[in-house]
């Protein structure tokens, strides 16, 4: 059923989890209180695994929006004899505003329906299951409250209708007119706390996460006033809700396992922080948000990484630093459409992959006004990343994409060491001495030769994805983007033509010739290398193109089958995100160098991608 599918989903998130809910007003997907916490609902990997719906119980259709400036979701349902509405929200904590917000969120879902015309019959049915779907609670009711516990999790409900819990599952039924109004509140806690989980008034949970998310909004409004100014606000408020708030972490995406391709086995958990996710989202919220906690973050991932003793560079964690990310199947689940395995955890933190390098640095070069004063700690981190790329630059590793078969010389992965050179000369004194500047001045000039001649393919006409190689790779669309290249250099021009040609379908971008789909980050790239080089007005009509195809929500999956149009890939997915707002930008300022002649260009990255198992 259409519900069912990725992009039929709705994105809620407090600043510590996320739940996602279908169009149907089922919540299918809440990992409280972390995101890479254990589910209690994920009807999204199985049926069997744990929901909460209210919806009616005749034919409907849905029309949903967010209420604006907000992740506060409202799904209006209209039935033979009438419509409701149901509001949605991962409460924000009473008061929180601004920066603030979501940092002692209250692990609270609230939903409320509201009659709006005519009469519509309701069922709720509420089958919570802890541990991905393993445990099936018992649930009983105290003073009006459904609790339910087991293992390490509390879950208590409060609904304004009685409920009848049977076999673990509630379920009620409940006629709405015009005019009326039902409130429900589920509230989490571990099983150690002696008291249940505080559950707020649903209304006025919902009106202080209202208040909370328009605050942030409006910290950010005049930050950016360029192109396609909606899609970009939208897209910073979902990197905000993708935020864990008590570290200042970002997540690359809400969930885990829901495939690249339904069957391909290529299923990977994405709740966690890649160091190349973070400094990519720092560099797209430069553009579209005011980036005043820099310093803090800058320092969250200094103090996670500690000294750079040991080799390789950790590139992930866990949402609080966690390094050991070790990946299991569960095998009991069935997967998204039948996708297995479903796998927690994910063994590329154990990766080399040298480009994260070079997005640390240029995050930190783009935002220096910001980090002056630099902290120690933060000049010690970028001190070290810039000695890691002078020694190593030379090494293979995994990639961007995080190839788990063998290493290669992946020409992106050199580009960005030369990027963490460039910017670590730029820095100067600020972070070196004379001694490391010459050391890196000298690197960074070998890696660019190294680069232009045995990334080089003279019979393809382009830079492919590894020295040696013939294969192409859409990640060399970075050399523009970070200033390696001018987008208008002729083996620059003629890489994009090339890659457009081969990679390109229906404007979707896959990354090498047999990806399964067009990964959208890449498909961004492409608009930002058209920009670059002079051809704003096809780079506009691209761009148009790929934002229409997120969903009713405004929201980005991975990937988008050409073919189809169906989403693929984790949900939402912070690149795709990442993508569109740098792309926005890079519009926006080449149709200024367009409009004022002579003005120079200064390119600004446009962000990176990641998936497992590419080829070379």
């Amino acid at each position: 059923m259409d519900s069912a599918r990725i992009a039929a989903h709705g994105f809620l998130a407090d600043g510590r989890s996320a739940a996602l809910v279908d169009r149907a007003g089922s919540v299918n997907w809440w990992c409280p209180p972390r995101f890479d916490d254990p589910s209690v609902f994920a009807r999204l990997l199985d049926e069997h695994a744990g929901h909460w719906s209210i919806q009616p119980e005749e034919p409907f259709t849905a029309e949903r929006s967010y209420l604006e400036d907000t992740l506060v979701l409202r799904t209006v349902f209209t039935t033979a004899n009438g419509s409701v509405a149901l509001t949605d929200a991962l409460a924000l904590e009473p008061g929180a505003r601004g920066h603030d917000i979501g940092l002692h969120s209250p692990r609270v879902l609230a939903r409320v329906v509201e009659g709006l015309t005519g009469t519509v019959p309701i069922r709720l049915d509420y089958r919570p299951r802890f541990e991905y779907g393993q445990v099936t609670a018992y649930l009983t009711e105290h003073h009006g409250t459904i609790d339910a516990s087991a293992g390490a999790c509390r879950l208590s409900l409060r609904a304004d209708i009685p409920l009848t819990s049977d076999q673990g599952n509630a379920t009620a039924t409940f006629t709405v007119r015009a005019a009326e109004t039902y409130r429900f509140t589920l509230g989490h806690a571990p099983t150690y706390d002696a008291d249940p989980p505080a559950l707020p008034d649903a209304d006025q949970a919902i009106a202080d996460t209202i208040t909370g998310w328009r605050s942030w909004a409006d910290l950010h409004r005049d930050q950016y006033r360029g192109l396609f100014a909606d899609q970009v606000r939208r897209s910073a408020i979902i990197l905000q809700g993708m935020t864990y708030q008590p570290s200042g972490a970002i997540v690359a995406a809400a969930t885990t396992s829901l495939p690249e391709k339904p069957g391909a086995g290529r299923n990977y958990d994405y709740r966690y922080v890649w160091v190349r996710d973070f400094s990519l989202t720092l560099q797209a919220l430069w553009r579209a948000a005011c980036p005043d906690e820099a310093t803090r973050q800058f320092t969250w991932v200094a103090h996670a990484t500690g000294r750079i003793s040991d080799n390789p560079v950790p590139i992930m964690y866990g949402v609080q630093g966690e390094r050991d990310l070790t990946e299991h199947h569960l095998h009991h689940l069935r997967g998204y459409a039948d996708s297995r395995p479903v796998t927690v955890g994910n063994d590329a933190w154990k990766q080399r992959q040298n480009d994260v390098l070079g997005e640390v640095l240029d995050a930190a070069w783009l935002m220096r006004h910001y980090l002056d004063p630099m902290a120690p700690d933060v000049r010690q981190l970028l001190h070290d990343l810039a000695n890691e790329a002078a020694l190593n630059w030379h090494r293979p590793d995994a990639g961007m994409w995080e190839a788990r078969d063998a290493e290669r010389h992946y020409v992106s992965s050199k580009v960005q060491c030369w990027t963490a050179l460039d910017r670590a000369t730029r820095f100067g004194t600020r972070l070196g001495d004379r001694t490391d500047l010459a050391r890196w001045t000298t690197a960074r000039d070998e890696v660019r030769q190294t680069v232009l001649s045995q990334g080089w393919n003279e019979r393809l006409g382009a830079f492919t994805g590894a020295f040696g190689s013939a294969e192409l790779d859409a990640s060399v669309l970075l050399m523009p983007l970070v200033g390696f290249l001018p987008a208008d250099d002729p083996q620059m021009r003629s890489t994009i033509d090339v890659v457009e040609r081969e990679l390109s379908h229906h404007g979707l971008l896959r990354r090498w010739n047999d990806d399964p789909a067009g990964f959208v980050i890449c498909s961004f790239w492409l608009v930002s290398c058209l920009a670059l080089a002079g051809e704003v007005d096809r780079a506009e009509a691209l761009f148009r193109q790929l934002a229409a195809q997120v969903n009713d929500l405004g929201l980005f999956a991975e990937q988008i089958d050409p073919a189809t149009g169906e989403q693929l890939g984790n949900f939402p997915q912070a690149f795709s995100h990442i993508g569109l707002i740098n792309a926005a930008g890079q519009l926006t300022e080449a149709a200024e160098r367009r409009a004022t002649a002579g003005r120079p260009r200064h390119p600004v990255p446009a962000g990176t991608g990641r998936t497992e198992g590419a080829p070379s």
